[in-house]
């Protein structure tokens, strides 16, 4: 027997072996949603914090969004030793299936770009291929990411319906193009943006016209720096607020506080209003890191009800609290404590943030992930069921804690943990069913425990996990319906080099028939001994100089992707 018989039979054991594991459930293999990312160079190779949205009219029809430096510089360009973020370069990632998540394309755009540099010489950019948003340079605008996305109804004639067809919604941060004042779309130094397109057949080719202009959501000022928005359409046709957008965000101010605001859009996007929903600011300290409220999540249920989550404190204690309103995000009610929270990870001084693996890490967060089954498109079979997930525990005990309500918020179950056993997980994300029939998770696994050495492996990979919706409460009926290849944490970097990055988030979503999950990914992602000392350096206090990635490390250094899966619960 040859080798390649010998390899295909292990292959062809190995899926045996799966199919009587998972037998409960139709599996498809995980694939790039990054379509278009090159290995290497860093930091074009570079995509994280994915964003998701499945049209539910049509459900083969899912779009998605990430952090991707694909048109930025080399590290190469200029100084060897540096990676920066080209100016006036987007980084708002796009991607289309058509077949329920199973496949994806990235298009190619124009806009200003620097993916040519990649040589020794300074970088110029031009305009040339992108495959980030369009139209961004075009209004002076740069997208900088942090993706959200929704699918809700069009508007035709002053009127929501599904018989006018979906409109995509791709909210993402924004800065000004131009440095000048003169040049300035709005004031203040980050804002959050809305593109969106009625055609996304159109948009998946490459025509830019298929997008409408970003619109500026957030109502800004010379010292707001907007940030962390989620957004959702009200897709359920029984709504008396059905089309109504909604987006929330943390406002940073220059003081460092950072209240939650609520925009609402009554007419597909075009025009917002905006309200403060929390106070401003926390009242208690981690490890040296200001306690703003952070990680907010919006959904709506069947009747219309909107639904805010955050994390944040009450009386000092760690807490994520919810705000609800019954009259389509006019007014709200007082903020109130859903769950208490232990968050995770341990405190990294080069950061100065809390990472999940160790030192100069990949950092972490207990953010909540909240999604309803309210039904959509119809509204007629919806149960308002109501799931949260988010990391939670004490260091290397870390858990994907899971609760639900059935009374819009007012009682809670037991928070249980969904992640497998042994598992750390990071970045939870959580996705109900429209009929409540369906609950799926995923989030990266850490397999080792946290580290004071850049020296040893930090290996992670991407978990899918489902429970049918009778057994939500019960641990035990939870399974593992997908776990992705194994990467090395260190092989994923940040831009200055002095730490791994992974972005804030993972993202699922769910229909009757399946779930898509989407999770930060690094099986093709090469360590860099250089850059391990260099990080290490930093922790001892005692820094060396640094490397310059294209000589000093292997060629697909910083190579971390979006992969996602395609899961079927019986």
């Amino acid at each position: 027997m040859d080798s390649t018989q010998s390899f295909n039979r292990r292959l062809a054991v190995s899926a045996c072996v799966a199919a009587l594991a998972l037998a409960s459930a139709d599996i498809m293999a995980d694939t790039r949603v990054s379509a278009g990312s090159p290995p290497s160079p860093f930091s074009q190779n570079k995509q994280n914090e994915p964003g998701l949205a499945v049209n539910p009219i049509n459900t083969s029809i899912v779009a998605a969004g990430a952090n991707d430096e694909i048109d930025v510089e080399a590290c190469a360009a200029g100084d060897p030793t540096t990676c920066p973020f080209t100016p006036g370069v987007g980084v708002s990632g796009v991607y289309f299936s058509f077949d329920g998540g199973t496949t994806w394309t990235q298009p190619i755009y124009t806009g200003w770009t620097a993916r040519h540099c990649i040589g020794a010489a300074e970088c110029v950019p031009t305009i040339g291929p992108i495959g980030t948003l369009p139209s961004y340079y075009e209004t002076g605008l740069v997208s900088d990411g942090d993706p959200a996305l929704a699918f809700g109804p069009k508007l035709v004639n002053g009127s929501f319906s599904w018989a006018n067809g979906a409109r995509l919604y791709y909210a993402n941060l924004t800065s000004n193009f131009g440095s000048q004042r003169s040049e300035r779309a709005f004031r203040g130094d980050e804002a959050v943006a809305v593109s969106r397109t009625d055609d996304v057949f159109a948009a998946a080719t490459g025509n830019a016209s298929a997008w409408r202009a970003p619109v500026i959501v957030t109502r800004q000022n010379s010292a707001l720096f907007s940030d962390k928005e989620s957004i959702w359409a009200d897709n359920v046709a029984t709504s008396p607020y059905f089309g109504n957008v909604y987006l929330c965000n943390v406002a940073f101010q220059g003081n460092g506080a950072g209240p939650i605001m609520l925009s609402r859009s009554t007419d597909g996007g075009d025009t917002w209003t905006t309200r403060q929903i929390s106070q401003a600011a926390e009242t208690f300290v981690n490890e040296g890191r200001a306690g703003n409220r952070q990680g907010c999540t919006v959904r709506t249920d069947s009747r219309g009800a909107v639904y805010v989550f955050w994390l944040g404190s009450l009386f000092g204690d760690t807490v994520h609290l919810m705000t609800r309103s019954t009259n389509g995000g006019r007014t709200f009610d007082r903020p109130r404590a859903v769950a208490s929270v232990t968050e995770v990870g341990a405190f990294d001084a080069i950061q100065f943030d809390i990472t999940i693996d160790g030192v100069a890490g990949a950092r972490t967060n207990s953010y909540p992930s909240v999604d309803i089954a309210n039904g959509a498109p119809t509204g007629a079979d919806a149960t308002d069921r109501i799931v949260m997930a988010w990391a939670d525990g004490a260091l290397n005990e870390e858990k994907a804690l899971v609760q639900y309500s059935d009374d819009g918020g007012a009682t809670w179950s037991n928070p249980l943990n969904a992640a497998t056993l042994g598992d750390r997980p990071n970045f939870p994300a959580i996705a109900i069913s429209p009929d409540g029939h369906k609950v799926y998770l995923t989030y990266n696994a850490f397999l080792a425990p946290w580290q004071e050495t850049t020296a040893n492996p930090r290996p992670m990979q991407g978990v899918a996990r489902g429970v049918n919706g009778n057994s939500l409460s019960n641990a035990s009926a939870w399974s593992t319906l997908f776990r992705g290849a194994t990467g090395d944490a260190r092989g994923s970097s940040a831009n200055a080099l002095n730490s791994e990055f992974l972005g804030d988030y993972n993202y699922a979503i769910a229909t009757r028939d399946f779930g898509v999950l989407l999770w930060n990914d690094v099986r093709d992602a090469a360590s860099c001994p250089a850059i391990d000392a260099y990080r290490q350096s930093l922790v001892a206090g005692t820094p060396i100089a640094p490397p310059a990635p294209a000589s000093d490390c292997p060629p697909t250094f910083g190579n971390s992707d979006i992969f996602g899966a395609r899961v079927v619960l019986p």
